[in-house]
């Protein structure tokens, strides 16, 4: 379930694997890894156990002068009879690939959000090293050596930004408790009042120099994403009510002159904007927004505002979806952003003179934007394909040479990987659908395989043609993977994205069941071997699934929402929820809410069934789960409650998140008459 932010628009189902960082393509391993499992071809097959070895790539920063670029790297460390533990490091690779990616910080400690200084002769990060869980910037030379910390701001920061001359860093960073809050949660005098006493992230000024602070802003509001004008006189910000996900839709973007102080909203009028980027001479800002604050889904366009103020100009008016970040050219002239197009992420381009609009990337499967050099001639971002796991990649402007920068995954070349393909077929009603479907491993044209459907999040998100663990893993078990972009999707325009709008579990759910009809008749699809599992929103399509129809031989909801009425007041995310609701709370559609809960219909659930959630879930919190499996349980239907301690909505725990896989992979074969094939006896 994911709440509505107009900015981020492509919001994709939770994945299912915490990724690690491979150095140089060198997978980590445990003392007591089985021999891998091979396909008929001679490749390995991918377990739940490697889904940890997976580097996680990300957070790119290009240097001053183009030639090098900073990133994260995520690791696993998995010892034996210890706690596995993840830990972020920071790595630094050349644009032109001229020489190997080379570790820069090291230890179990994590150092994320990499920066460089303006001159190039630094690079800082963030780290809790010196004092655990109080997180503060870091500074070491550019060429690698001994890092020391620079700030000491109380309670941490969480995030940081280099001023344009270099002197001075921009901080962000929570209000901290006062010392009368301090002394009574000593006495644990700590009670709470829900809704009062939320802490507010706001923005410091630290002189490098002096190591001094002072404060830019505060009161009863939160701040975020803060950028300095090119000639650091200003700063933008996103002001939002409080940090709650719920209040994602009512962000404004505000501009604080840092002399005077003074502060003022930029974007007037009805609708909700963010992501504010200055031009590289300072004249103009562009920004994403929306034309309400209407929490449901809804388009964010680019806009385009003088620095000095007056009307923004909205520069995206024909193009239905939504933009993400804007990237500026070095000249002014073009706005480069990424968004969701159907089962892709690609990037695209604005000309700012007359607005037209163009898509540059075409790799399908998920190209992100995130800065241009100095020089106007290296783009850099991420990329990920269907199996290939996220990297870092350099482009000129055209998007014509794109190459990879990083290669922290080669070690998957050794392993056969499931193909996958995007598959359209019809719904009940003629709307055409997509989704992709990805093949067993060594699939042979027109046999029939045991098969899954898996619904995404969101339900504003969308099934995205990257790699994805936890379907690679079941298709190295023999299992066909649908993941249906059915309404309610994004990458589809905004009419697509709002279908779903008080119809939860009707042409949604047609969508998922006429897909499962159009595999079946493909002749992939073995209609007496199928499941279906899914997470969040996919968690409720799996409980409505167990309670319209008994096609499923076995089904495995994961966080999923069984009372919509009880949810309402559950959850973080109320105003989201209301808007597919009639925009009216349950006490004021009682009927609505409880048609489309699941629990209304738990009399008629026959098929056996594996709930698995986390036991602190604040999004979906786990008293949604144990309502449905206390009635699986006294009306004697084959049911497991798999429940995960310190879990919240999206696991962050290793051995969580490969007991998760494991436990799809022995569920589905158990009832699909699957052996499992990656994971010997007694893994």
């Amino acid at each position: 379930m994911k709440p509505k932010t107009f900015f981020n628009f492509f919001s994709i189902a939770l994945c299912f694997l915490v990724s690690i960082s491979i150095s140089q393509g060198q997978s980590a391993s445990t003392n007591s890894d089985p021999p891998a499992p091979r396909a008929k071809g001679g490749g390995k097959l991918l377990t739940a156990l490697d889904l940890l070895k997976v580097a996680g790539v990300g957070a790119p920063r290009i240097s001053p002068d183009g030639a090098r670029v900073a990133y994260t790297v995520s690791e696993t460390k998995m010892e034996k009879d210890k706690e596995w533990k993840s830990a972020t490091q920071v790595w630094v690779a050349p644009t032109n690939r001229s020489a190997k990616s080379r570790q820069y910080t090291r230890g179990d400690k994590s150092a994320t959000a990499p920066e460089w200084s303006p001159d190039g002769t630094m690079l800082a990060f963030i780290s809790d090293r010196e004092k655990d869980g109080e997180r503060q910037v870091w500074m070491m030379m550019a060429d690698g050596g001994e890092a020391w910390v620079v700030t000491s701001h109380k309670g941490g920061v969480s995030g940081f930004r280099f001023s344009p001359d270099g002197k001075q860093l921009l901080l962000s960073a929570t209000d901290q408790p006062s010392k009368d809050e301090e002394e009574r949660k000593k006495l644990k005098d700590d009670t709470m009042v829900i809704d009062h006493d939320i802490k507010m992230t706001h923005l410091w000024l630290w002189n490098l120099e002096k190591k001094d602070e002072k404060r830019l802003t505060e009161g009863d509001f939160t701040v975020s994403d803060p950028q300095w004008s090119p000639d650091g006189t200003r700063i933008t910000y996103t002001a939002r009510p409080t940090p709650r996900a719920d209040d994602g839709a009512l962000s404004d973007v505000w501009m604080v002159t840092i002399t005077s102080g003074e502060k003022k909203k930029l974007a007037s009028g009805d609708g909700a904007s963010d992501n504010a980027r200055w031009s590289p001479d300072g004249q103009w800002i562009a920004y994403a927004g929306s034309a309400d604050r209407d929490p449901g889904p809804s388009t964010a366009y680019l806009y385009l505002l003088p620095a000095t103020g007056g009307t923004p100009k909205q520069l995206t008016t024909k193009f239905d979806l939504s933009v993400g970040t804007p990237v500026w050219s070095r000249d002014g002239r073009t706005i480069y952003f990424s968004t969701n197009l159907l089962e892709a992420i690609e990037v695209y381009s604005c000309e700012v003179a007359t607005a037209s609009v163009k898509q540059l990337s075409r790799r399908g499967g998920s190209t992100g934007i995130t800065e241009i050099s100095r020089d106007g001639k290296t783009i850099v971002g991420t990329l990920s394909g269907p199996k290939q796991p996220t990297e870092i990649y350099g482009s000129n402007p055209g998007f014509t040479t794109l190459n990879p920068i990083t290669d922290h995954n080669a070690w998957l070349k050794d392993y056969a990987l499931g193909d996958s393909e995007i598959v359209r077929w019809k719904s009940k009603d003629g709307t055409e659908i997509e989704g992709l479907l990805t093949k067993p491993v060594g699939y042979a044209a027109g046999a029939k395989a045991p098969f899954l459907l898996n619904p995404h999040g969101g339900p504003t998100g969308a099934s995205i043609n990257n790699f994805n663990g936890t379907v690679q893993v079941l298709a190295a078990n023999g299992f066909a993977v649908l993941q249906p972009n059915f309404r309610g999707s994004t990458g589809k325009g905004l009419a697509f994205a709002q279908a779903n709008k008080n119809t939860w579990g009707k042409g949604d759910y047609e969508d998922c069941m006429s897909g499962v009809d159009a595999m079946i008749a493909s002749g992939i699809a073995d209609p007496d071997r199928l499941g279906a599992f899914g997470w969040s929103y996919g968690g409720y399509m799996t409980f409505w699934i167990l309670t319209q129809t008994d096609r499923f031989k076995a089904v495995s909801p994961g966080a999923g929402l069984t009372n919509i009425y009880s949810m309402y007041s559950q959850t973080d995310i109320h105003r989201y929820l209301n808007w597919f609701y009639s925009d009216k709370a349950p006490w004021e559609a009682q009927d609505l809410y409880w048609d489309r809960s699941p629990m209304k219909y738990v009399g008629n659930v026959k098929t056996p069934t594996m709930i698995m959630h986390g036991q602190v879930d604040t999004r979906v919190p786990i008293a949604q789960a144990q309502e449905f499996y206390q009635a699986l349980v006294e009306r004697k239907v084959p049911v497991e409650f798999v429940v995960y301690p310190r879990e919240n909505h999206g696991f962050t725990e290793p051995r969580h998140q490969m007991d998760r896989v494991r436990r799809y992979v022995r569920f589905f074969a158990k009832y699909l008459n699957a052996p499992v094939v990656t994971e010997p006896a007694g893994q």
